[in-house]
């Protein structure tokens, strides 16, 4: 089995399995999801990928609400942060390796999407939007497999088309991982972030770049909502100067849930 290892572990989050998950564990466990809430499994998410000192507990947030999920397969897009290319790549992987051990790639949905992306090993090689949200999945979810999407400069529209095909129904998890703003001082940045929130949850395509740097994602996953009547809720918002960084300049994260209109 041809596998990609972890290019991160160490730097973003530990690199011993049991302290990695030890940490993700209380990171869980500081989240307010009430009980009647955490019942209630999202469609989609909106997740920070930086350190799990900066947005770790943003994304524990997120991933509180699939505590209860069947989810069987989880479609993961995030932003090219190393690599310039245009379109949208796929792993030439079988298996994606973190400390917590081995998520296997779904083969038939690779095959289902490849006349809209194409393998890019090097995209994926050190991509740490990806990678950083394996150790959460890994630990609330029970058995998946992983659809890993590298973004390059492609049209928001484009990629919806793509994620159209892998929809799927409640085994399905569509997760885009993105920050918001970047080394703003902190009055500006939560100025600035709760602009791009309020798009995100009146579903107002057309983030910017600057706004979130999984900006395409987010774009495509709006066109998605509003047209198959997903309700977004803000999960939770904060910035690095709220966790471990200074308020000089600081990185906005938040995790929105996507949910069906019963459910919301």
């Amino acid at each position: 089995m041809s596998v990609r290892s972890a290019a991160v572990a160490g730097q973003f989050y530990p690199d011993d399995a049991s302290v990695l998950s030890g940490q993700i564990t209380q990171l869980l466990g500081k989240t307010d999801v009430h009980a009647d809430e955490g019942k209630v499994v999202p469609k989609a998410l909106i997740v920070p990928h930086a350190g799990y000192i900066y947005s770790g507990l943003t994304a524990a947030y997120a991933y509180a609400t699939l505590a209860t999920s069947n989810i069987k397969r989880v479609v993961l897009i995030g932003p090219s942060h190393r690599l310039g290319f245009y379109g949208v790549a796929l792993p030439d992987a079988e298996a994606f390796e973190t400390p917590l051990g081995l998520v296997r790639i779904d083969q038939a949905a690779k095959a289902l999407v490849s006349a809209y992306a194409e393998v890019n090993a090097a995209a994926h090689a050190r991509e740490h939007s990806l990678e950083v949200q394996l150790p959460f999945l890994q630990q609330v979810l029970t058995d998946f497999e992983l659809l890993p999407l590298c973004v390059g400069a492609v049209e928001a529209e484009s990629l919806a088309a793509l994620m159209r095909q892998l929809w799927g129904g409640s085994e399905t998890l569509i997760l885009i991982s993105s920050d918001l703003s970047h080394f703003h001082d902190y009055r500006d940045a939560c100025s600035l972030d709760g602009q791009s929130v309020d798009m995100m949850l009146t579903l107002t395509e057309g983030l910017t770049h600057e706004q979130a740097c999984g900006a395409t994602g987010i774009n495509a996953l709006l066109l998605l909502a509003a047209e198959k009547g997903l309700q977004p809720r803000l999960l939770d918002y904060r910035n690095s100067g709220d966790t471990a960084g200074d308020k000089a300049r600081v990185v906005g994260y938040a995790s929105v849930g996507f949910y069906e209109v019963e459910h919301a």
